[in-house]
């Protein structure tokens, strides 16, 4: 048995998400005061009592689902999980990149935290709200999407983003040309082409004030090297070299999540069960899509958690 850990990005949050690991893990409820504290801020309490809305603002939901998915790793941890010994590769949608390497330690939990921040509120304030868009267009393949996006563009900035799965694929970039590449791809046989409820068009050229953000913040953070690989979101493939990381995490921001092909990777490399470690079940979907000889499951509560252990005894 070969696994990865895989670690869930935006979208996946919702109201009251890890308060049942704080409830019942001392060390899930230190990581969550450990993030509140890196960040100056209750962040917990917009988590566990907040509105959707104020927890779905792009600087809050990003260090939130780091909070849970390391609130996870730390509680299974203390009850026996080695990740070095038991887990071949890390893995992260976009955001989930980060819980990645904080659960490789790499980085710190409260340096995650402030990089999340950061990383939220620069994207939010790349591109004015109103001027940017993304849109799921579904049934096309990526090769078909990229030249949807392509010809939209029109001199403006529409590109793939997000390449989930066979047939998910993401597009991103000037409101109007995303528009068109909705128009475009109904055209080219898309079963489907919508709007997504975004702030803001991640991983686009757009981005480019959020990408020099982020190198100027990693200028101040220690790097180590991850106890595991981590594939890598601009790669689909591994890296250990902390320098690349750093690298890495900035081209990000701009850069496509090539998440089908990262997931096709590990398959190659033997792996046959990829834990989700967090809240939701939206990469655990995707991995059935990706590789049918590889298992998805979803790591959120106490329960899963007893379950993980039990399987890796």
């Amino acid at each position: 048995m070969s696994i990865a850990f895989t670690f869930p990005g935006q979208g996946s949050q919702a109201v009251g998400m890890g308060k049942d690991l704080a409830d019942a893990f001392p060390e899930a409820r230190a990581v969550f005061d450990e993030v509140d504290e890196a960040l100056g801020q209750k962040l917990s309490d917009i988590m566990w009592a907040g509105t959707p809305e104020e927890l779905t603002l792009t600087a809050n939901a990003q260090p939130a689902l780091m909070a849970v998915s390391l609130a996870a790793m730390r509680a299974a941890e203390a009850r026996g999980l080695n990740l070095a010994s038991s887990v071949a590769y890390v893995a992260g949608h976009s955001l989930g990149e980060y819980s990645a390497l904080a659960a490789a330690g790499t980085l710190t939990i409260g340096d995650a935290a402030r990089l999340l921040r950061i990383r939220g509120t620069a994207m939010q304030q790349a591109v004015p709200v109103g001027e940017g868009a993304m849109a799921a267009l579904l049934g096309l393949d990526f090769a078909e999407a990229a030249a949807v996006a392509q010809e939209a563009a029109q001199g403006e900035v529409c590109q793939a983003a997000n390449d989930n799965a066979p047939g998910q694929v993401v597009v991103s970039g000037h409101k109007g040309a995303v528009e068109r590449a909705i128009e475009i791809a109904k055209g080219r046989g898309a079963r489907r082409a919508v709007l997504l409820p975004v702030s803001a068009p991640f991983h686009c050229a757009l981005m480019a004030p959020a990408a020099d953000a982020m190198a100027a913040a990693f200028e101040s953070v220690t790097f180590n090297a991850p106890a595991v690989p981590l594939v890598a979101n601009v790669l689909a493939g591994p890296t250990s070299d902390p320098d690349e990381i750093r690298r890495r995490l900035v081209e990000q921001v701009t850069g496509t999540v090539r998440w089908r092909e990262s997931i096709e990777w590990m398959a190659s490399a033997g792996v046959d069960t990829a834990y989700e470690i967090g809240t939701g079940k939206v990469l655990t979907g995707m991995v059935k899509r990706i590789a049918k000889d590889m298992t998805g499951i979803a790591v959120n509560s106490p329960d899963d958690i007893a379950a993980l252990l039990e399987r890796l005894a």
